[in-house]
């Protein structure tokens, strides 16, 4: 007969077993401490095939005694306790979850229950299911959802056992299905009768049912049920007592509690009719204010706010029709009639959230979600989406591979630039020879008196170029209030603007790009704003009202939509403090302690010619504005007051330091000027055109040969590519600046510089939108498209610079010269400092728990070389910000494309912050011009590193770079950056009303979980647990009584690194 006895493999298991395994106590330790022990040995990214976790696990599931069983579990809840989250979700991959599942249902469906087990289990599994994203649909298939609603039914009068059951439904009503199947079966009544007016017993079981409740109002069936039930009416009465009761503010937990309740109530529209039909807004005003007057209140203040907003009625946006007054013809696509969709929506306002389809699953998506976890689209990949014959095309973009080197110091030499340069100094030259002035200029005698708003009239218009009198006035205002800006000409500018093509035929410069700006003199600290303020209201006059008889007059220019914004030319009282409103932002991009950017025409004419951060009682939140089509979209209203210094000024305000394609193009010109053309090989030539006409530019900057001999010749042309570009959103205006620094730094004499041009092939693409920049969008292109979200396959019509870019790569591929790094800039609207995001398989594997064995995979630890350099030499950038994980929601990016269809190892995508820094020497300052081309200057330096090998060194390079190439271990000049310090939560005004999720966290949980220990001690927990309306955070866990602990608290004192590995993981 054929033995059917199972074979178990795992450290220490006995070959073959006819029953299941039953374990004393200290045996069950000792292979546990023995399997401990000899796992240091192993690789950290390695999975055994049967792990001592595993073998809990199994054994868990079949346990036939009572001591077996809490042994088990006491270990298991030890190990999870000690170390962080990773330990948990790797039990979660082992099928943790099913197996503390089929061991409740097992234990549950018993003849008389056994609650010694039943206690710890449910606590564990509360823990254990809050991290599992799949918990509802596996307790469902495991049929443990009805099981613990029966057993909360027969222990409603008991609060231990009550209590442990809430927590579990609570868990499992991650998934709406789930929720569902409970209201179904009259959950919400259930759990609603222990939701009790305010007392002071059993208040841990009080707040574990309004939590319950709370998960379970996440599905829209079951609140149209708590409705119908008249529940919103009595959670409202619930809340009042509460708060009126609660005179000691003990009880902050339950009241914050039945305010999230209210809140999952308020996602449908059935939701929020109720709470405004029942008074639910008069309410909460009412308790607010006492909120605000009393200290230790400020927690209750956001949520009753948000969610008085939430129910405030959606109303259209007061404008005949949110689409721009321009349009644009699209290639290959018909006109739309715009003027026929005006209005066409405006009795379609419905709500957007009560007549959605109901999704099987919540929107909860966790960020490991979105990992990657298919091996095959994480490899390499570097085939063409094109033939050889159309990447031809690409030759010419590299000069370099070409120039014969004959004439480096005439000027025959002749690119695709060269015909704009000679017209825009031919432009320059008609402009300077005219000396007369027009009759509607000022005259010689006014000139001494002229009105900066005069000066804006006249000379700032680009239609008058070439009328008598416009450039000289130019010229002698330039001579006299001028001053000299690197790498800027105020008429160059203005010549360049000319030949800029917008949708809606721009003519008037703006004065900050024309002048030009300097850097402040002193960094300017982040503003500092009262903990859990939203709005500061005062008896300011907002802009609307302001009389206009003023002679001072504002420019906002503010990209709000993807839509152009011109600027906004409003007239203010000098020396006042107007509150300003952006009413119609489209995206929650503000962060914390940052203030918008003032230009003073006044004060550049005195010598100051700086963007300064500015504004005060700053407050960005979500209003009740709704698009007039019908879409889905919020809006954000974003108010400041701002004091104005000057009477007769001109003011621009920006969201951040602008940087404009005009600007771009004449900093480009200017530095070609600047190089020696015998040491520095500098070629501006066109990608390709945009969809407006406007010029797409590639640089190419390296070092030219010392001479013609082949071996130099030679040498240049095998020099690594490096490939950058930046503005492809073109709200980032952070982005063109830190460019601005690499470029500025890559062309100058410093040896660092001349080594790196030695070293490489530079090719860089400053300005992958630049319709967006010129038109004002934020984000999009003239197809209102992300073009970041276009390099899977790009359309050569609709994207052409996309399109030509990756095309260009390709070509480099395709030689032979894959780029050595890419990395594109970006700026970052919500975190601080300056960080890279790179792609690594074999993270992102790990991270989101694959079942792959990782330690197999072979990947060049590379990619981290850059972030590390950056870390020691740059003070703005934070290594610990940096993050290597592929997410599927960024597969068609430029970063991810280009690491795995072109086969970049070091494929980035650079981060720098809007706002400031939370680290190093700029801690708590925010970030201005002069540290974004720092970081351009930096990153550059750190280049250096990966070609120590292979360049020459000499004294100046050693003298100017030797921190930087290890070559001594002074000091850097900043504090190291290397701790960890989270980024601080967005501003309370951000929080999406669509979101439900938990604000309270798994710590909170675990520490409610810890503290249903005994009868003895439920009042002393209690009171512990409402007191102050904090809690500790404690993983310790108490799920088992102490006497069954010792041996496994015994098994905890061996040395971390024999429990942890290096990782944390448990195998």
């Amino acid at each position: 007969m054929e033995d059917t006895r199972e074979e178990t493999s795992g450290p220490e298991a006995p070959a073959q077993v006819t029953q299941p395994w039953t374990f004393s106590k200290s045996s069950l330790i000792r292979k546990l401490r023995q399997h401990l022990i000899s796992s240091r040995s192993r690789p950290t990214m390695a999975v055994p095939s049967s792990s001592g976790l595993e073998v809990l696990i199994s054994t868990l599931q079949n346990a036939g005694d009572k001591e077996n069983m809490l042994n088990i579990l006491n270990v298991l809840d030890e190990l999870l306790s000690a170390g962080t989250d990773r330990r948990i979700h790797h039990m979660i991959s082992k099928g943790g979850s099913e197996a503390l599942l089929t061991a409740l249902v097992n234990s549950a469906r018993s003849f008389t229950p056994n609650y010694t087990i039943l206690l710890p289990l449910l606590h564990l599994l509360a823990k254990v299911g809050y991290r599992d994203r799949q918990i509802g649909l596996k307790a469902q298939k495991a049929d443990a959802v009805l099981v613990v609603l029966g057993l909360l039914r027969q222990n409603t009068e008991n609060s231990r056992r009550a209590a442990a059951c809430l927590w579990v439904l609570r868990v499992f009503c991650s998934s709406v299905t789930t929720a569902n199947l409970l209201g179904k079966n009259r959950g919400l009544d259930v759990v609603f009768k222990l939701i009790s007016p305010h007392s002071t017993k059993h208040l841990r079981t009080v707040k574990a049912a309004v939590d319950a409740f709370a998960a379970m109002l996440r599905s829209k069936v079951n609140c149209r049920t708590a409705v119908a039930k008249g529940y919103i009416a009595d959670l409202l009465k619930l809340y009042e007592d509460w708060h009126n009761n609660d005179v000691n503010l003990k009880n902050i937990p339950i009241r914050r509690a039945l305010l999230h309740c209210l809140q999952c109530a308020a996602n449908s529209a059935v939701g929020r009719d109720a709470l405004v039909t029942e008074g639910g807004i008069s309410l909460l005003f009412q308790t607010t204010q006492t909120c605000l007057t009393m200290k230790g209140l400020e927690s209750l203040v956001e949520p009753a706010i948000q969610l008085m907003r939430k129910c405030n009625p959606k109303v259209p946006l007061p404008l005949t029709s949110d689409k721009s007054v321009f349009s644009f013809p699209l290639p290959g696509q018909p006109v739309d009639d715009w003027d026929a969709d005006l209005g066409l929506y405006d009795d379609s306002l419905e709500d957007d959230s009560d007549e959605d389809a109901e999704n099987e699953e919540p929107d909860n998506r966790d960020y490991e979600d979105d990992l990657e976890t298919d091996v095959n689209k994480l490899r390499p990949q570097p085939e063409p989406d094109r033939t050889l014959e159309q990447l031809g095309q690409y030759v010419r973009l590299c000069p370099e591979l070409h120039h014969d080197f004959q004439d480096l110091d005439s000027s025959s030499e002749v690119d695709e630039s060269s015909d704009d340069d000679s017209t825009l100094e031919g432009d320059l030259n008609d402009e300077t020879q005219s000396d007369q002035r027009g009759s509607d200029l000022p005259s010689d005698r006014d000139e001494h008196h002229l009105h900066t708003s005069d000066f804006h009239k006249h000379y700032l218009n680009c239609s008058r170029r070439g009328q008598k009198g416009h450039s000289s006035m130019v010229d002698r205002l330039l001579e006299k209030y001028g001053i000299c800006i690197p790498n800027h000409d105020p008429r160059l500018y203005a010549a360049t603007a000319a030949n800029t093509k917008s949708i809606a035929g721009y003519s008037i410069l703006a004065f900050p790009d024309f002048w030009g700006h300097l850097p402040p003199q002193e960094q300017e600290p982040m503003a500092k704003r009262p903990q859990h303020v939203q709005r500061k209201f005062s008896k300011t006059s907002s802009v609307s009202s302001v009389q206009r008889t003023s002679s001072t007059r504002l420019f906002l220019t503010w990209t709000i939509t993807v839509h152009s914004v011109p600027p906004i030319c409003v007239p203010v009282p000098s020396t006042s403090s107007p509150n300003l409103r952006v009413g119609t932002c489209e995206k929650p991009f503000r962060s914390a302690g940052m203030q918008p950017v003032l230009y003073s025409v006044r004060d550049a004419l005195e010598g100051r010619p700086h963007w300064v951060r500015t504004g005060s009682e700053i407050c960005y939140y979500r209003n009740n504005f709704c698009a007039r089509r019908g879409q889905k979209s919020s809006f954000y209203t974003l108010t400041f007051t701002v004091m104005f210094h000057h009477d007769d000024d001109v003011c621009y305000l920006a969201y951040h330091y602008p940087y404009t394609y005009t600007t771009l193009q004449t900093h480009l010109k200017m530095l070609e000027k600047s190089v020696d053309p015998q040491k520095v090989f500098f070629r501006q030539q066109n990608l390709c055109d945009t969809l407006a006409g406007n010029s797409c530019s590639l640089v190419t900057i390296t070092a030219c040969p010392t001479s013609r001999a082949w071996k130099h010749l030679h040498q240049l042309r095998n020099r690594p590519c490096v490939v950058l570009t930046a503005r492809v959103h073109p709200g980032e205006s952070n982005a063109s600046w830190v460019l601005k620094g690499t470029l500025e730094f890559l062309c100058s004499s410093d040896p660092v510089a001349e080594s790196l041009r030695e070293a490489y092939i530079f090719k860089i693409i400053p300005m992958l939108n630049p319709d967006g920049v010129i038109n004002g969008n934020n984000r999009c292109s003239l197809t209102a498209e992300d073009l970041n979200r276009q390099w899977l396959m790009p359309d050569p019509n609709l994207s052409p610079t996309i399109y030509h870019t990756k095309g260009f790569l390709y070509y480099l591929n395709s030689i032979g010269r894959t780029p050595l790094v890419f990395c594109d800039y970006h700026g970052h609207s919500r975190k601080k400092n300056v960080f890279l995001y790179g792609c690594s398989m074999k993270e992102t594997l790990w991270q989101s728990g694959s079942p792959i064995n990782t330690a197999s995979l072979k990947e060049d630890p590379g990619y981290r070389t850059l972030a590390k350099t950056l870390d020691r030499i740059a003070p703005a950038f934070s290594f610990n910000n940096c993050n290597y994980l592929v997410e599927k929601s960024r597969a068609s990016t430029a970063r991810v494309v280009v690491w795995r269809e072109i086969g970049v190892l070091r494929s980035y995508t650079m981060e720098s912050t809007y706002n400031g820094c939370n680290q190093g020497i700029y801690k708590g300052l925010q970030t201005g011009t002069r540290e974004l081309e720092e970081m351009g200057m930096k990153f550059s330096q750190s280049l250096l590193t990966l070609r120590r090998n292979a360049i020459h060194y000499n004294s100046r390079l050693i003298h100017h770079a030797s921190a930087l190439l290890d070559l001594d271990d002074r000091l850097l000049d900043h504090k190291s950056n290397n701790f960890f310090e989270d980024d601080e939560p967005p501003c309370m005004e951000e929080i999406e009303y669509s979101s439900c999720s938990d604000p309270f966290g798994a710590n909170e949980l675990d520490t409610e979980v810890n503290g249903n220990t005994s009868s003895e001690e439920e009042d002393e927990e209690d009171a512990d647990i409402c007191r102050d309306g904090k809690q500790r955070n404690n993983r310790k866990s108490h799920l088992v009584p102490h006497y069954l602990k010792q041996d496994a608290l015994e098994t905890l004192t061996i040395k971390s690194g024999q429990c942890n590995g290096s990782n944390g993981y448990l195998y």
